[in-house]
């Protein structure tokens, strides 16, 4: 047998999750969101592909925007995307979530009939299965007959090629049919139903990782320890028990107390936002245990997985590359609130953003002043200048049908309807934000930048042109040195890509 192209396949849930961006306050009153992908199985698998692994998908979103949200967003992340099946009759699921304090993190769950609700045994390739060292279930898709048998299918399926299963329990009590619509952020509920279905899957498994919340649901019972040593009865695999502050603790044989496991204490830090860290947590322990490593090492990569995601806004986009792990082992952070780090921040920023060209070939049409003068000159309106703009696209699409990396520079003022139109095509985007033959160098977006970034697609790149020359007064040059670095600080915050552009004189 050849040896697997991948390192592993997620199934299972894939929603995109709006999350509120007022932090502090209750759903009811979140004026704006941010949009990302989520999922327990999707989060993981981004989650391991920034950690350097092979990572596969398999699940269903809907044929309309959000479906391509979740599949572009998947495919910037370099997970592998050809069982992402786009179903036609359902819509892509939708997950509303705030960050109300330190405990309460609100959320709401939009499930009804998804997409990804209708994976089923026909969705599972076992040739697809072979390929990879390993497949990860999770919990909520067992929770129905469909999913339950395309999950079933996919660790039998594992089995026979010799490979390895993954379980993440992924408790949802209300996606089980456990309390109502409110009551998303529910993490435990009592069910001798559940339990029992859960217990018929830990057998197939070699790897199973839960909260203690989790534990108590799958072992039947409340007293911990008691509850692994259930699941102990009924499976040989390593058992990962997740606690929060205390760390985890990993079993790889039996079960006398927390003793018997291998312990990875954490230490004290903010806990900004819980929702989505139990994945970050799990893509940890992949990305050790898929290499072989050591069980004290997959818990310290798991629990450095985790400990960043609790400290960032939002799931996926919060988990850590490879990097930054390697940062946080060699050098760690003395700060509390981790997201305040700025040298672990940068870090974040530099290895995690989706660079798509090395090279860029990119026209440039956004000047504004000179178009201004020649159609002055020529008899000419705003409105020639903007269908001008429109043929300059032309000529880049046409560009970009032969050649990678192709892009356009243009401005929303005279060029709006060939900037709006260029989203429509596969190229990169530049957008001016200077003045326009203004010295020195002033923002035409006004004194609040962030503000009117967002705004902007965030797939625009915001260029800047500056004129500066070596020969600049001090106080000019701290002047262009000031409000650069509040562009930048802006652009940071919105998730914006940033290009400076220097217009030097003849001593610059």
């Amino acid at each position: 047998m050849r040896d697997p192209a991948l390192d592993v396949i997620c199934i299972g849930r894939s929603s995109v999750d709006l999350y509120g961006g007022q932090v502090g306050g209750r759903l009811e009153d979140m004026s704006g969101f941010s949009k990302y992908i989520g999922g327990s199985p999707t989060n993981i698998s981004v989650g391991c592909a920034r950690l350097g692994l092979k990572s596969a998908l398999i699940t269903r979103v809907g044929d309309e925007h959000m479906g391509r949200f979740i599949r572009e967003t998947l495919d910037g992340e370099g997970v592998e995307t050809s069982h992402v099946i786009t179903d036609p009759a359902r819509l892509t699921a939708l997950v509303i979530l705030g960050i109300r304090d330190s405990a309460q993190f609100p959320l709401i769950f939009y499930r009804e009939n998804c997409a990804d609700m209708a994976i089923s045994e026909a969705d599972i390739d076992p040739d697809f299965i072979a390929s990879a060292k390993a497949v990860l279930v999770t919990g909520t898709h067992f929770s129905t007959d469909l999913v339950a048998g395309a999950s079933f299918a996919a660790m039998r399926m594992a089995r026979e090629a010799g490979r390895k299963v993954a379980f993440d329990i992924d408790y949802r009590p209300n996606l089980w049919a456990l309390g109502g619509h409110a009551d998303g952020e529910s993490r435990f509920a009592e069910s001798a139903r559940v339990t029992a279905h859960l217990q018929t899957v830990l057998p197939h498994c070699d790897l199973i990782v839960g909260t203690e919340e989790e534990w108590h649901i799958a072992g039947g019972t409340t007293d911990t320890i008691a509850a692994l040593q259930a699941a102990r009865g009924l499976t040989g695999a390593t058992l990962v028990c997740k606690r929060g502050p205390l760390g985890c603790v990993v079993f790889e044989g039996g079960i006398d107390g927390w003793d018997s496991g291998v312990a990875s204490p954490v230490r004290e830090i903010e806990v900004f936002n819980v929702l989505g860290a139990g994945d970050g947590f799990m893509a940890g322990f992949l990305s050790g245990w898929l290499r072989g490593e050591p069980a004290a090492k997959c818990a310290l990569y798991a629990n450095i997985c985790g400990a960043l995601a609790v400290s960032r806004h939002g799931c996926a986009p919060s988990y850590p590359s490879q990097t930054e792990l390697r940062h946080m082992i060699d050098t760690g952070s003395e700060e509390f609130a981790l997201r305040k780090d700025r040298r672990l921040e940068q870090i974040h920023w530099a290895t995690t953003r989706r660079r798509r060209h090395e090279r860029l070939l990119a026209f440039a049409f956004d000047h504004r002043s000179q178009f201004v003068e020649m159609a002055a000159a020529n008899g000419k309106t705003e409105a020639d200048i903007d269908r001008f703009k429109l043929i300059a696209l032309q000529a880049v699409t046409e560009t970009a049908a032969s050649h990678d990396g192709v892009g356009l520079l243009v401005d929303d003022r005279l060029g709006r309807s060939a900037l709006h139109a260029a989203s429509d095509h596969d190229i990169w985007i530049g957008r001016p934000i200077e003045q326009s033959g203004v010295f020195p160098m002033a923002f035409e977006e006004g004194p609040d930048l962030g503000s009117r970034l967002a705004e902007w697609p965030v797939t625009h790149c915001v260029k800047v042109l500056a004129p500066i020359r070596a020969d600049d007064p001090a106080e000019l040059t701290a002047y262009n040195e000031r409000e650069i670095v509040r562009l930048a600080d802006a652009c940071r915050r919105t998730g914006h890509e940033f290009l400076f552009e220097i217009i030097s004189g003849n001593n610059g």
